[in-house]
């Protein structure tokens, strides 16, 4: 898949909603237009439901799985989560989103990019394995930091975390950032 391919899966706009409770998730389930949900919440007894209720709305859901209760975080855990028709999944661990992509699954890597040494572990890591997207924390990161990674991974960027007024999801656009990921609810109906 190309670029636009991968983002079309995953938003319509510049934002994609991240919920944190059944609350926030029915509400975007009913009343937010976009193709996917990230699931911030949850357990392995919860998920087959929560999967259902997504897919009965056409909406791809993406399973935080450093989030995600109950499921071992290793290669067998995330062949279950394959079998409970799991597609897309965001993780911090690579060796986790290696396992999700030889199980076919969309992966978001997510890096967490306090300073340049972080930048640069993450540019290394991201050499061993290149996820269908890189999801940076917090999203109002340097422009310069933005091609850099884009430059190196060859994947859309997204950003996440401290994101809380329309100015600071633009702000992040216009450094590079493909789409914003964020829990305010006030954000998840912004247009382009």
């Amino acid at each position: 898949m190309n670029h636009q391919q991968i983002l079309n899966l995953l938003c319509d706009g510049p934002v994609i909603p991240a919920v944190r409770t059944y609350e926030d998730y029915k509400h975007v389930l009913l009343h937010i237009p976009g193709p996917s949900v990230i699931l911030l919440f949850g357990d392995i007894n919860t998920l087959p439901g929560l999967l259902a209720e997504a897919q009965k709305h056409g909406k791809r859901l993406l399973i935080h799985l450093d989030l995600l209760e109950g499921v071992g975080k290793d290669r067998a855990g995330i062949k279950m989560l394959a079998r409970l028709g799991v597609n897309s999944m965001i993780t911090t661990k690579s060796h986790l989103a290696k396992s999700a992509r030889e199980e076919g699954m969309l992966v978001i890597q997510r890096l967490f990019l306090m300073d340049s040494e972080a930048l640069k572990h993450g540019i290394h890591l991201l050499k061993g394995f290149t996820p269908d997207v890189v999801e940076v924390l917090p999203a109002t990161v340097p422009a310069s930091v933005v091609r850099q990674l884009a430059k190196a991974t060859g994947v859309p960027i997204l950003g996440g975390g401290l994101v809380f007024t329309e100015e600071e999801v633009r702000q992040a656009l216009a450094s590079g950032i493909c789409a914003v990921s964020t829990s305010q609810k006030s954000l998840w109906n912004m247009g382009g």
